[in-house]
């Protein structure tokens, strides 16, 4: 017979014991013996063990120390010991020898989180919670957050452009890159805030786990989580030698490569450095000359270095320093209704799909020459602290500073032709400090207090560039040249026809009779002469910069009112002070918009409007761009100039206000809760600038009180360790005042209150340990979100599909000495509408040109995914074949943008079927 050696667990509770292996422990396992290693595990786990004496004898088990799981603490210690568990019900677990031929046991972990600000499982934390390991974001192929939106219940994440992601959570978005834009969701990486649009689209490698927490999270993580966080925790520094690397290749010019490698230096330091470069050609074709690898392509490149620092068990300091850097060769903004043509002949060289190819090129003397293309770099470190003061007490710091600085030029037409051309140049400084006081000292109530100091320096500055000649024709609605050419409306004229006076003289003379309602009527030679004035290259510039100094206190306690129920309650109070700047200016006069502003002078019908509107005219007819006369306004089109052309004017906001979170928890069952919650959220006010609404006049500044949410949410958790399933569900209704949202005035955007909204939704999610051999997992989300008043009422938000699925699978088969592990995915969407005003032609009011169709949205649309992995029984590496958007779906990620201002919007394409081979080596 076998010997069995039994180890009794320390004397306890029975429910004590059955909820044993549930609860985070500090392990401090030397590398020793297998047996003796058990032994340790049973004493620190507090949980018998049973195992035989003879599959022990002779083998080793690793260290493993640190703060996990006591499940996951058992599974170190027994991976590649050739033994597996046979028996676990939370009292006793049994250890048995892995029959010949028979692959270990399979598992279903639980994971541990951080997102209660301590360490616990994912299914003791009391509201909705996806987190996913860093092994399973490798096996489903994740590299972005984008990717990562796939997989996550109530999440949607878009990179039109990697300058301006666009985050959605419960159906409530968060984008904009204004330097006073506050965010609804924030992006934090080890606890540090990503408060802004650039620089938040992180790369997702090397990572420890990702946990997005859905609703209004503001007393737990701070700034910025309005409606939910994610939280990127990356891997750190540890105490043992490891390292990996790979590579991959595929279509489209893909390539990647990345490694990491671990060293301890000695017993107290560790270091860690691991890196990433990925490139990619554009996935639209771009015929315009030299235009590099066609558009929406991708070339990133990603560091961390990291430190550990631990002298004792009672300190450990990280240090980690980030440094990512993405181009391209610019953004597919392709015009929804216009051809791309040859700009010298003006044949249309293709059609108007969304996957049809373009012709996109910025102008040589436009931004320093720089072309299309985004070119964005940040640096960030942070610092982590953890002492143990006590055994009950533990102060904890995070600190952060940020420097980010991004610039993307993109024709935001669509078009060949260079009516309309941007650059954004966003970026600035970022710190964040937090101090935290935990307190657990093993009894009925626990908790944290804390404060906390944010201070952002963020500055824009936008620039455009007009082609006034080919706007004119745009304007009056004869870009395809009309009867001077015969052409389709749907193609461009070719760009000599715009330099023809006669042409944009018969323009010039139409438009000041309309827009004067008759009052001024231009003679064919005086309208040929202003034609001859329109400059071709009319450039304004807005600059925007914002200080923030923001200041928290905060404070969480839980109370463990019996074995079986627990409440908690956390109140956050938040003081901000803010500064908001403006100034505008043009380089030359607009000539088109003296017309226009002439022309609405004479609108009025009065002797003295009629006849300032006529002064204006021959004053533009005779002095035209040239800003030294100055008894001439300084027109812009798209934003006038402040006073003496670019002047900077300031306003200061102080605002503050209270957050706080109220929550119960149940356990039905040992495996089983329920939950409930009320919290309120809160975006802080907006002090927002624009440009005057007159040559030379003063910014305008508008403060958008305080966003509240006040936030209902129940939901059960189940983890069925024996079944190897685990299962979430939770319901949420969410009630909005003073909503900000973004509307497009002119061709710039702008933070207005649109009053009241609500969201209400279910989401689950699960997964399943079927067999050994087979894994399932699938999540589904259904979100209403509509506003509820004012001139939005009724809409959807915007980019909120109101269902969303994905299911997946891990199917493992033995083939030719090692395993084959086969993983389909296959994840669904709604559809959505890309803007708040969801389209509508009654609200597209404002613009240059309106835009009188409907048409900006994605219709419901799959992605199936599908990865393939073989590894060897006895080696350390693996090759995988992967596949994304397998069946090549053509779908829009974005449409409308600043091209819609002037009516002319476009689509951004979704990444087609990608596909490639990737060889993976570790330690």
């Amino acid at each position: 017979m076998t010997a069995v050696v039994v180890i009794a667990a320390a004397p306890a509770q029975a429910q004590a014991q059955a909820q044993a292996q549930d609860r985070v422990r500090a392990f401090d396992i030397a590398a020793q013996g297998l047996g003796a290693a058990l032994n340790a595990w049973s004493e620190q786990a507090d949980v018998q063990i049973l195992y035989p004496a003879t599959a022990t004898a002779g083998r080793t088990a690793p260290a493993v120390q640190g703060r996990m799981e006591s499940r996951q603490a058992l599974q170190r210690l027994i991976a590649d010991s050739g033994l597996r568990i046979s028996r676990d019900d939370g009292r006793v677990v049994a250890l048995q020898p892995v029959r010949s031929g028979e692959a270990p046991t399979a598992m279903l972990e639980e994971i541990v989180v951080t997102a209660q600000r301590r360490e616990q499982a994912a299914t003791e934390v009391p509201f909705a919670l996806t987190a996913l390991t860093g092994d399973t974001l490798r096996e489903r192929g994740v590299s972005t957050l984008r990717d990562l939106s796939l997989y996550t219940p109530g999440l949607v994440v878009e990179d039109q452009s990697p300058n301006n992601p666009i985050f959605v959570v419960r159906g409530i978005n968060s984008s904009g890159g204004d330097s006073f834009s506050e965010p609804r969701v924030s992006v934090f990486q080890d606890g540090v805030p990503i408060s802004k649009s650039r620089g938040s689209f992180v790369e997702l490698f090397d990572i420890a786990r990702v946990e997005v927490a859905k609703g209004p999270q503001s007393t737990l993580f701070g700034r910025g989580a309005l409606i939910g966080g994610i939280n990127v925790i990356q891997n750190h520094a540890g105490p043992e030698v490891d390292g990996s690397a790979a590579a991959e290749a595929g279509n489209q010019g893909q390539v990647m490569v990345e490694g990491m490698v671990n060293l301890p230096v000695n017993d107290a330091l560790s270091l860690r450095l691991a890196a990433r470069h990925r490139e990619r050609d554009g996935s639209l074709e771009n015929l315009a000359p030299d235009s590099g690898d066609g558009l929406n392509a991708l070339q990133l490149d990603a560091v961390r270095a990291a430190a550990a620092f631990t002298p004792n068990d009672r300190f450990r300091a990280d240090l980690i320093v980030n440094f990512q850097q993405e181009e391209t060769d610019g953004t597919g903004f392709k015009s929804m209704y216009l051809r791309p043509t040859d700009p010298a002949t003006g044949a249309a060289l293709a059609g108007t799909a969304t996957d049809d190819p373009v012709w996109l090129s910025a102008p040589a003397d436009f931004a320093d020459g720089r072309g299309l293309g985004v070119d964005q770099q940040y640096v960030g470190v942070t610092s982590l602290i953890h002492y143990d003061l006590t055994d009950a007490l533990t102060l904890n710091s995070v600190t952060g500073w940020r420097d980010v600085d991004s610039v993307e030029v993109y024709d935001a037409d669509g078009t060949s032709l260079p009516v309309f051309t941007t650059m954004e140049d966003n970026g600035g400084q970022f710190f964040n400090q937090e101090f935290r006081l935990n307190y657990d000292a093993g009894s009925r109530l626990s908790g944290f207090v804390g404060a906390n100091y944010y201070r952002e320096r963020a500055r824009s500055q936008v620039d455009v560039r007009f082609d006034e000649r080919i706007l004119l024709a745009q304007v009056s609605g004869m870009l395809n040249g009309g009867p001077f050419t015969g052409l389709p409306a749907d193609n461009p004229a070719a760009l000599a026809l715009f330099a023809n006076t006669a042409f944009t003289g018969a323009l010039a003379q139409g438009t000041v009779a309309q827009l004067s309602g008759g009052n001024v009527l231009l003679t064919g030679a005086e309208a040929a002469a202003l034609a001859g004035r329109l400059n071709p290259a009319h450039v304004e510039t807005s600059n925007n910069t914002a200080d923030l100094d923001s200041f928290d206190l905060f404070a969480d306690a839980t109370f463990k009112a019996t074995d079986r129920w627990e409440i908690s309650a956390g109140l956050r109070y938040t003081e901000d002070e803010k500064t908001t700047r403006w100034g505008s200016s043009v380089a030359g006069r607009s000539i088109l918009g003296g017309i226009v502003g002439a022309s609405g002078l004479a609108a009025s019908g009065t002797p003295v409007g009629i006849g300032t509107a006529r002064a204006l005219l021959q004053g533009l007819t005779a002095y035209g761009t040239n800003l030294s006369v100055t008894a001439l306004p300084a027109f812009g089109i798209n934003a006038q100039p402040t006073a003496g052309n670019g002047g900077v004017e300031s306003q200061d906001l102080s605002d503050d206000g209270f957050t706080w979170r109220l929550t119960s928890r149940y356990d039905l069952t040992e495996a089983t809760n329920l939950y409930g919650s009320y919290s309120r959220g809160r975006r802080a006010a907006v002090l927002s600038g624009a440009p005057p609404s007159a040559p030379g006049g003063a910014a305008r500044f508008t403060v958008s009180p305080a966003e509240t949410v006040d936030a209902f949410e129940v939901g059960l958790k189940t983890y069925l360790r024996e079944q190897r399933m685990r299962f979430d569900a939770s319901a949420y209704f969410y009630e909005y005042e003073n909503f900000q949202t973004r509307e497009l005035v002119g061709s710039a955007f702008i933070t207005t209150n649109a009053g009241q909204a609500e969201a209400y939704g279910l989401e689950l999610q699960g997964d399943w340990q079927a067999t050994d051999a087979l894994s399932l997992f699938g999540a589904y989300a259904y979100s209403h979100a509509r506003f509820g008043s004012g001139a939005y009422e009724g809409n959807r938000f915007a980019r909120s599909p109101d269902h969303s699925l994905s299911v997946g699978g891990s199917l493992k088969v033995a083939l030719a000495g090692g395993t084959l592990d086969i993983r389909p995915s296959y994840s669904w969407r709604s559809k959505i509408f890309f803007a708040d005003d969801n389209d509508r032609p009654e609200l597209q009011t404002g613009r240059i040109v309106a835009d009188l169709l409907q048409d900006e949205y994605q219709d419901s649309y799959g992605l199936l995914n599908l990865r393939a992995a073989w590894a060897p029984t006895a080696g350390t590496w693996e090759v995988e074949a992967f596949a994304s958007n397998l069946a090549d779906e053509v779908y829009r990620k974005g449409a409308g943008s600043a091209g819609e201002s002037i009516g002319m919007p476009t689509n951004v394409l979704g990444e087609p079927r990608l596909y490639g081979l990737r060889l993976t080596i570790r330690r």
